[in-house]
């Protein structure tokens, strides 16, 4: 997974200022969360928790490994419940997780290790409020436009924000799948290892 992070990593100055500045606000408020509460809580939504949630969430979790961050706690749901979609798990692993399906069911649950001494993150669909995600407390991450208009108050949340990223569904049994799948898996690592970056600068001084 090294050559991924080190991509990763030397993109950070793509974003653009105001891209900056908004995931600036993100990091503010899970660095303060850290040294107010002795934790940070995020939940990352969209409608069926397949894609972009499951992206976003175990990015920023892995981000939180590498920069040693360990008060990060992330977790992922939808406005409904379907299955963490194969091409989501094969990006992920084309990025150098290791990611192990423990049952061959419709919502099957993907054994996600990022590293070798920490527990894997349990990836599957569910809805954000489901047993096991946070219910109060928490910052909402909302990872497409769709859910956050569906959700207009997401209960138990206390801090929203909008990411809104493409889906990238629409390559779906296309020549570009591949590509536009780790096109996006690329785009919402650098933002989740941008704000783990930021909040840990404050978290350590």
């Amino acid at each position: 997974m090294r050559p991924f992070v080190e991509k990763v990593e030397t993109s950070l100055d793509d974003l653009s200022k105001s891209r900056k500045q908004f995931l600036q606000s993100i990091a503010n408020d899970v660095a303060k969360r850290i040294e107010s509460e002795g934790k940070a809580e995020l939940n990352f939504i969209c409608t069926h928790n397949s894609r972009r949630s499951h992206l976003a969430q175990v990015w920023f979790q892995t981000a939180a490994v590498y920069y040693q961050v360990p008060q990060i706690v992330t977790y992922s749901g939808g406005t409904e419940a379907t299955a963490c979609n194969i091409r989501t798990v094969q990006a992920l692993r084309r990025a150098g997780l290791s990611i192990v399906a423990t049952s061959q069911q419709s919502n099957p649950i993907y054994l996600v290790q990022c590293a070798e001494d920490m527990a894997p993150m349990r990836a599957f669909s569910k809805v954000y409020h489901s047993e096991g995600n946070p219910q109060k407390g928490f910052i909402a991450m909302m990872c497409c436009s769709d859910a956050d208009e569906a959700c207009p108050v997401v209960l138990g949340s206390d801090a929203r924000y909008p990411l809104h990223y493409e889906d990238p569904k629409v390559a779906d049994n296309t020549d570009q799948e591949t590509s536009r799948y780790d096109e996006r898996s690329l785009e919402i690592a650098r933002e989740m290892f941008f704000i783990v970056r930021q909040a840990a600068e404050q978290v350590k001084r």
